[in-house]
């Protein structure tokens, strides 16, 4: 699917959509930052460039400000891992590590550009030396989460060809018992203190080359990254991103949803496999020349990601609702942030119960993104915008975002539709290249003039979305259309429920009707199950329409969730239908 990144397409887009977007409390960029050189473009006054590589055109260039003394000693990348150990880097040093990386990857693996290498590790500093390097050695980089499973890593290894893998010595068993299906795998590279039968050691041998080596020239077009998509249905699909995509578009872009500066540090605390890590903990940041922040978190503990935020400078915090579910179980009282300023729950919907309850405590308020792999994010609650709770905010810029039918018609405010953006007559920079290798998958993406994100919501008057649900969510009852984040948000309100998920559930005389399945708060675990069912049917009931309410609820320890923490709520359904 060819791009196409011409000026007239970003006039277009810029006319379509108006930037009004009002921002707070930051000092203006330096001059002579990166994010000031682009200002010609994003003024429409010259044309968006034929080639361009992040590692070279950002990274480098904030080293090269920083060896200038025009940038803050604010390091660039700041990692710890709860245990005493801790890494600092400038971009300089980011850039020294990083030119090792890609020697070693391209002289003692045989790398060469358009390859594919994919990339399984925890939050630890190497994830990012890797991904560096890749851009700069114009390796097409697949991210995995540690969670995969041997037969999930066989799946991507096959699908995607990669030629390379690198991971930790915790999942080399399980690409060891995979390997010999996997033909075009040549090279095995782990991250350890350790050493396997069959692998290189990863730290041993980029320690060992040189740091000197010449950035590739890369198109803005060219692949540098895929990911495997999380979606709740069917076989994962490759969804490939070119340099323009991720790369440049944060650089067009004004800085909306984060609105960072070369003093500000951000903390992200989403897997390493989710493109939310890739924007918000690798691109987006660092083209303002901000600090990265990351705390290894092998396990998500509410008080130690609430004293990490007391102890460290942190801004900004991000990270999926469940994150903020988590912590407002907690007295924050008890806690006083050295910085933070600014949080953004990005995943699922964030329950309105939920960012009352963190503003009542921390004088903060949660601001809401919502996007899809494919994109980035394509709605969000930008910095210094009135908040309205249950909505995720106004379209992102360069995106012309709408509430369409089923024939791609354009429906007014209020009316339920849809989520979609507007890909034609020109497909905007921000947008995947392709699913690779499935272009009946492509295509189905595409109604009329509009990519179809699958999810369904509405649109008020001054612009704001309201997500609904996946399509394929939505339970209708008796005629009636039943959205399931309502009823969620609803249940949530209750002190008893931690975290809820609601499905459709077969019944002989409505078709279906609703189902909740719920976690309990271990304060109610001993509570009457009958009584507490009918207390939180009453209360659903009283807080949203009567017909939406739970005629079926079930308690669980926990809820099925994908890799990068969306609930599955394809599975529930599944089992409440028989399909399991």
């Amino acid at each position: 699917m060819k791009l196409l990144f011409k000026l007239q397409s970003l006039k277009l887009l810029w006319t379509l959509k108006p930037p009004n977007r009002t921002f707070h409390g930051h000092p203006r960029l330096l001059a002579s930052d990166v994010y000031s050189q682009y200002e010609s473009i994003r003024q429409g006054k010259q044309e968006i460039p034929k080639y361009f590589n992040f590692a070279s055109d950002v990274l480098d260039k904030w080293s090269e400000i920083e060896k200038a003394g025009k940038r803050l000693s604010n390091p660039a990348f700041w990692w710890i891992n709860g245990e005493g150990e801790e890494v600092k880097w400038s971009f300089e040093e980011l850039g020294f590590l990083s030119r090792k990386v890609a020697n070693m990857l391209t002289k003692e693996c045989g790398l060469q550009k358009g390859d594919r290498l994919i990339l399984i590790l925890p939050r630890i500093p190497e994830w990012w030396l890797v991904k560096v390097a890749c851009m700069r050695a114009g390796i097409v980089v697949i991210p995995g989460t540690s969670q995969l499973s041997a037969r999930d890593i066989l799946y991507r290894l096959q699908a995607s060809k990669a030629t390379c893998i690198i991971t930790t010595d915790k999942l080399a068993p399980a690409v060891d018992s995979v390997a010999s299906q996997c033909q075009l795998l040549k090279t095995k590279l782990m991250v350890s203190k350790g050493s396997r039968e069959g692998w290189l050691n990863f730290t041993e041998l980029y320690q060992n080359q040189s740091a000197d080596h010449s950035c590739i020239k890369t198109r803005i077009q060219d692949p540098m990254i895929i990911f495997f998509t999380s979606g709740t249905t069917g076989s994962p699909k490759m969804t490939q991103h070119s340099q323009g995509s991720l790369g440049f578009r944060p650089l067009l872009s004004e800085r909306y949803w984060l609105d960072l500066t070369p003093s500000g540090m951000i903390w992200n605390t989403a897997d390493t496999g989710w493109i939310l890590t890739s924007v918000a903990s690798f691109f987006d940041p660092w083209v303002f020349g901000s600090c990265i922040f990351i705390h290894n978190l092998p396990q998500t503990d509410s008080a130690v990601i609430l004293n990490t935020l007391c102890r460290f400078p942190i801004d900004i915090l991000v990270g999926a609702p469940t994150l903020f579910r988590l912590l407002v179980q907690n007295d924050l009282s008890k806690y006083k942030f050295m910085n933070l300023k600014y949080c953004i729950s990005g995943g699922e919907p964030l329950n309105p119960e939920v960012m009352e309850q963190w503003k009542s405590q921390t004088g903060l308020d949660i601001h809401e993104v919502y996007g899809q792999t494919e994109m980035g994010v394509i709605c969000s609650v930008f910095k210094g915008m009135k908040i309205k709770p249950g909505l995720m905010g106004k379209a992102a810029p360069l995106y012309d975002v709408q509430i369409i039918d089923k024939n791609a018609n354009i429906l007014p405010p209020g009316q339920q539709g849809e989520i979609a953006v507007r890909s034609k007559p020109i497909r905007p920079l921000g947008f995947f290249s392709e699913y690779l290798d499935n272009p009946k998958k492509t295509a189905e993406s595409e109604r009329g003039d509009f990519y179809v994100t699958g999810d369904r919501g509405t649109m008020d008057e001054e612009g704001y979305f309201q997500f609904i649900g996946r399509d394929d969510d939505i339970i209708i009852s008796s005629g009636y259309r039943i959205g399931p984040f309502e009823v969620e948000s609803a249940l949530i309100e209750h002190p008893a429920v931690v975290e809820t998920a609601v499905v459709s559930s077969p019944d002989p005389l409505r078709g279906e009707v609703v189902k909740a399945f719920v976690v309990l708060s271990p304060t109610f675990s001993s509570t009457d199950l009958k009584r507490l069912i009918h207390d939180l049917q009453d209360h659903v009931k009283k807080t949203t329409a009567p017909y939406k309410y739970p005629r079926k609820v079930e308690f669980v320890k926990e809820l099925p969730k994908t890799v990068t923490g969306k609930i599955k709520r394809n599975e529930l359904r599944d089992k409440e239908w028989g399909r399991i």
